[in-house]
C-alpha cells in the first residue's frame, strides 16, 4: 500500500514538473561554470540522484525514425538542490583510440510543454544541450523529461558503437567548505544497426 501511494506521489509530480519547466527561462547562464567537480576536490560518489529512463530500446536502426522516451531525475538526498541545471546528450562511449563518436550523425530533442513542440539539441556539432528547467530541486521531487532520438545513416559502421542518451541534472555543492558540482544521470544504452 506505501508503495502504491509512493507511486501515486510520484505520478502527480510528473504531472505538475512540465509546468515548471515550462515557465523557466530557455537560456540559463550557468552558475557553475569555472567550479570544479566534487569529485576533483575529494567528495566521495554522493548518492543526491535516483535516476531512470523509459523507452530506449536495446537497439535502433539507423534512418529517419524517431526513438522516443522519458527520463526521470529524483532527488533523494534530504537537502534542497540549488543552482539545478539539466542537460542531455546523445553519443557513443570512446574505449580506443581512433573510435568515433556517434553524436555528429545523431539527432537529439526535448518536448517543451509552454510551446507544445520539439526542440533540438546540437552544441559544437554534437547532439546535446541544456535544457530549460527549475533551478531548485527540493528533497524527494522529481522531474521528467521527454526526449527523442534517431542516428543518420550515414554513420559508419566500420566499429562497434556503444551508444547511449539521457539527461543528467547538475548543482553545486559543498565539500569541506569548497564550492563544487555534482551531477546525476538518467541514461540507457543501445547499439545502432543498419535497416
Amino acid at each position: 500500500m506505501k508503495l502504491r501511494r509512493a507511486l501515486s506521489a510520484t505520478a502527480a509530480t510528473a504531472a505538475l514538473l512540465p509546468v515548471a519547466m515550462a515557465t523557466a527561462p530557455a537560456s540559463q547562464a550557468a552558475p557553475a561554470a569555472g567550479l570544479p567537480t566534487c569529485s576533483d576536490v575529494g567528495q566521495p560518489h554522493n548518492n543526491t540522484f535516483v535516476g531512470r529512463s523509459f523507452g530506449i530500446p536495446k537497439s535502433i536502426t539507423l534512418g529517419t525514425h524517431w526513438t522516443t522516451y522519458t527520463a526521470t531525475l529524483t532527488n533523494v538526498s534530504a537537502k534542497e538542490l540549488k543552482s539545478f541545471e539539466l542537460s542531455a546528450k546523445l553519443g557513443s562511449y570512446l574505449y580506443n583510440e581512433g573510435e568515433r563518436d556517434l553524436s555528429p550523425y545523431g539527432d537529439l530533442q526535448y518536448w517543451d510543454t509552454s510551446q507544445r513542440a520539439w526542440k533540438t539539441l546540437r552544441q559544437g556539432g554534437n547532439a546535446r544541450g541544456a535544457i530549460p528547467g527549475p533551478k531548485t530541486l527540493k528533497p524527494r521531487e522529481s522531474v521528467h523529461v521527454q526526449l527523442r532520438f534517431r542516428v543518420s545513416k550515414d554513420l559508419p559502421m566500420d566499429q562497434t558503437y556503444d551508444a547511449f542518451t539521457g539527461l543528467t541534472g547538475t548543482f553545486v555543492d559543498s565539500y569541506h567548505g569548497t564550492d563544487c558540482t555534482s551531477h546525476g544521470d538518467a541514461v540507457g544504452s543501445f547499439y545502432p544497426r543498419k535497416g
